[in-house]
Formats: C-alpha cells, sequence, structure tokens
C-alpha cells in the first residue's frame, strides 16, 4: 500500500470454531457468537476504523494457530499483507483465512455483501515482513520564528522565539533529558520530534486520547512515550515504529522514576520490560510501591524500610544510613530517580530532619536543617532532570556538592537548567542553591527546560523557543 498504517491500535482476530471468535482490541477483549465468526470478527474491526477514519492492521489467528497480518479498512474492506511465499512448490500455495469483506454503515453490518479474499502461506505459517518496520512520511506541522510578546520572558532569555509550532490543546511538551529533543503531541493527532533548532526529526500517529509525551528509559535505552487509555507506545528513534504495550482496565502508568511504572491498584503495579508488563514480586504488606527504574521497583513502608523488587530475583532492602544528629526514622516522604526523601526523628521532639539519600546505596547525599512537622507538610519536592540542583521547600539543594541553603518562605515550582522558580514573600522569584534570588513578575514564563540555546515555554498551545539573551 501506498499509504503506511499506524501500528495502533493492536488488533488480532481469534477464530476458536465455525461460531466463535474473539477479537481483541488495544488489550481488550470482544467475543464473538455468530454464524460466521469472521464476517462478524471484520465488521467489529471495521468500526473501529471507523472511529479512527483510517485503516487498522489486524492479524487474523486460526484455530489451528495459524496466523496471517491483514489490513482492515473503514468501508469494510480487507487486504492481505504480502507475505514471503518462497519454498512452496508450484501448486502447493492454499488458501489459509478466507475473509469476507464487510460493508459497514454506522457500525452496522449489512448481510449479503460478502467477498472472499485469498492470503497465501509463506511455508510455516507465520508472515515475514520484507523490510524492517519504519514510520510513516506525515506532512510536517507549520514551524516558524515568532515573537513571545504574551507574557514577560524568564530570566536571561529574550522574546525572540527561533521556532514555533502548535501543539494540541491540553498538552505539554517534553524536553529530552541532554536537551537535543523536543518533542509534541499536534493538533492533528501525532507526536512530532524536532531538535533544538526546530528540524523535525521523526514523527508518528497518535491515538486522540493520547497524553503528553515523556522522555524515559526501558531496557536500558532512552525512549519517548505516550500513554493512551489503554496502550503505552514508546519510541527508539532512528525512524523505528513504536513498540505497544496493551494496558489493562483502569491501570495508571507514572513516570516518577526513570523508567515507567504501571499501577493497578489494589492488583499490584508492572515494570516494562522487553516489550510486555512484568509484574513487580513480593511486596511486603503496608508497603507502598514508589517508582521504577528500569526493570527494578522501589517500595517503602511509610516507617521505613526502602526494598528493591525486581522480577525473577528476591527482596533487596536498602538500609538507610542515618544523618547526623538522628537515629531513627520518622517516616518515608517519596522517591526520585536515584533519590528519597525520609524524614528522621530529632532530639528535638517537635522538629523533623530532613534528608535526601541515594537509592543505590542508602548514603546522605544532603541533610536540610531541623523543621517543625507542620511547615514539613507544606513543603514540595522539585529536582531537575539534570540532577544537580533541587529544592525541597525551604531547603535549596547544591546535588553536586551535597550542600544545602535555606530560602524561608520559598515553595519551588519548576526548575530549568539550575535555576529554580518559584514563589516567596516578593512573589515569583527565580533563584539558585547558594545564589542569588530574582523577582519576576507574575506572569512571566517558566521554561518547561532548555533545548541547545533555546528555553521551551509555552502559551495558548503554542511553543515558543526563545533565544538567550547575549
Amino acid at each position: 500500500m501506498a499509504e503506511k498504517i499506524p501500528s495502533w491500535p493492536k488488533v488480532t482476530i481469534r477464530l476458536y470454531d465455525d461460531h466463535n471468535a474473539e477479537v481483541k482490541i488495544a488489550g481488550r477483549s470482544h467475543p464473538v457468537n455468530h454464524h460466521d465468526p469472521r464476517q462478524a470478527a471484520i465488521a467489529l474491526v471495521s468500526e473501529r476504523a471507523g472511529q479512527l477514519g483510517r485503516a487498522v492492521k489486524a492479524t487474523a489467528v486460526e484455530s489451528d494457530g495459524a496466523s496471517w497480518p491483514l489490513i482492515i479498512h473503514p468501508d469494510g474492506r480487507v487486504e492481505a499483507v504480502d507475505t514471503d511465499a518462497r519454498g512452496k512448490k508450484k501448486g502447493e500455495e492454499k488458501p489459509i483465512w478466507p475473509i469476507i469483506v464487510a460493508f459497514v454503515v454506522a457500525g452496522v453490518l449489512i448481510a449479503g455483501t460478502a467477498l472472499y479474499l485469498t492470503v497465501f502461506s509463506g511455508g510455516d505459517g507465520v508472515a515475514k515482513p520484507t523490510a524492517s518496520p519504519k514510520l510513516p512520511a506525515l506532512p510536517e506541522p507549520k514551524v516558524e520564528p515568532d515573537q513571545f510578546a504574551a507574557r514577560p520572558a524568564p530570566l536571561g532569555w529574550t522574546t525572540k522565539a527561533s521556532w514555533t509550532v502548535d501543539i494540541a490543546e491540553r498538552t505539554v511538551p517534553a524536553v529530552s533529558p541532554d536537551g537535543t529533543e523536543v518533542a509534541v503531541l499536534t493538533p492533528d493527532d501525532k507526536i512530532a520530534v524536532f531538535d533544538s533548532n526546530g528540524k523535525v526529526l521523526w514523527q508518528d500517529k497518535v491515538p486522540n486520547d493520547a497524553e503528553s509525551p515523556v522522555y524515559t528509559t526501558i531496557d536500558s535505552k532512552k525512549v519517548l512515550a505516550v500513554v493512551s487509555s489503554d496502550t503505552l507506545y514508546y519510541w527508539a528513534g532512528d525512524g523505528a515504529e513504536a513498540t505497544e504495550v496493551e494496558l489493562p482496565d483502569s491501570a495508571k502508568v507514572q513516570f516518577f522514576g526513570t523508567s515507567p511504572l504501571v499501577s493497578m491498584g489494589s492488583a499490584g503495579a508492572s515494570v516494562v520490560s522487553g516489550g510486555e508488563l512484568k509484574t513487580v514480586p513480593n511486596q511486603k504488606r503496608l508497603s507502598t510501591i514508589l517508582l521504577a527504574e528500569g526493570d527494578k521497583a522501589l517500595m517503602a513502608r511509610y516507617e521505613g524500610p526502602l526494598y528493591w523488587s525486581q522480577p525473577g530475583k528476591d527482596l533487596v532492602e536498602l538500609a538507610l544510613k542515618p544523618p547526623t544528629g538522628a537515629k531513627e526514622i520518622d517516616h518515608i516522604v517519596a522517591a526520585s530517580p536515584g533519590r528519597a526523601l525520609v524524614l528522621w526523628k530529632s532530639p528535638k521532639s517537635t522538629d523533623l530532619i530532613p534528608a535526601v539519600h541515594s537509592t543505590a546505596d542508602g548514603s546522605v547525599i544532603a541533610t536540610c536543617r531541623a523543621t517543625s512537622a507542620g511547615d514539613l507538610d507544606t513543603w514540595d519536592w522539585v529536582p531537575d532532570i539534570g540532577r544537580k540542583v533541587a529544592a525541597w521547600g525551604e531547603c535549596l539543594i547544591d546535588l553536586t556538592r551535597g550542600k544545602t541553603f535555606y530560602y524561608e518562605g520559598f515553595k519551588p515550582q519548576s526548575i530549568a537548567g539550575t535555576t529554580i522558580y518559584g514563589t516567596a514573600r516578593e512573589g515569583l522569584v527565580a533563584t539558585t542553591p547558594g545564589g542569588r534570588s530574582y523577582p519576576l513578575q507574575q506572569s512571566t514564563a517558566r521554561p518547561w527546560g532548555l533545548a541547545g540555546s533555546h528555553a521551551i515555554v509555552v502559551h495558548d498551545s503554542v511553543v515558543y523557543a526563545l533565544d538567550k539573551k547575549q
């Protein structure tokens, strides 16, 4: 076909007998009981294709296990994907999945419009692609320079935007940790990835309920991930198609760690490895799973300790080393990549000692000064993706040196580079640990990240790549 068909949603049609079949669409099962289960299954998939406004790929599986790739259109037309017929002698080709082309109008099957297509076996019952799947060639979004006039520019940046692009409403961009890429969802249901100068690197189609993109790590590789209502998609770049991981009903995906963690409420949680979900094993009673790093998950009880859980391995307890002046954990607060936040009891019964620990060996990375438990309730943890600085409420942390600085009344909001944005008694401010504090106008834009020599800001569903002040 001339048009490249996206690989989502994943569709499987499984024939059990002359009357029963099952259609799985993005992991959701639709049982079929019909006098012609092939016809009914095609009608069901065609309806979904009509909702998407395009054809979808499907895999048809016979009761004997033989499987065949198909393309099903919104109008019920079915195309067979070419297979490798090498190894067959002349005359040995056999029709393996006679497909009834069902014309679907408003989701209703119209009887009597049957047409059979023949797909020929490749010798082993499994279709073989003739080339590695690649992303479709799609029209590029409009990228152009502009002036950022809606709000004051962030500290150190001009109002000149070298490039801008429209994004889908209620979404935000993602800037890669190394600052070389910016990923967005476009208004026409695509994911588009740009270099720091606004050149489109690659694109792909995504479901219309896709959430904002996230840079993360799966199988030790940097990937770009997008979550829809029923599927986690992730791209490794270099033009390769997305890997799809079907999500159970009511599953939630969080990216607090370096890798995605799929939470299923009382059913536990899973990590992503090898293109599939793997259950987090050995969860301790009364513990909470905090985040995932690769195929490991970090969990904690309220009063400690911390544990690392990994499929196929025993649970490993992470022993925390107490900060100076503390002996007993009050409770575990939260975690982020490589870091665990712990409140320790202090000699003064009304105060607690906030400490940041390494999740690799439990050592103390930084210790904030003892603070009353009531005040700590309002402290937010805001780390930067480069792991150089962080803010834990009024405690500003230089992670590279393990030093802390106190900024009374400060409430962190975001970090770009090593600049921490937040509010204090004087209003919106920009500061650094141990550095000066600069008051800002309340409407000043805060960067979502730094890409090359540009600050990435958003206003009214438009991304602006602002130039740096000279």
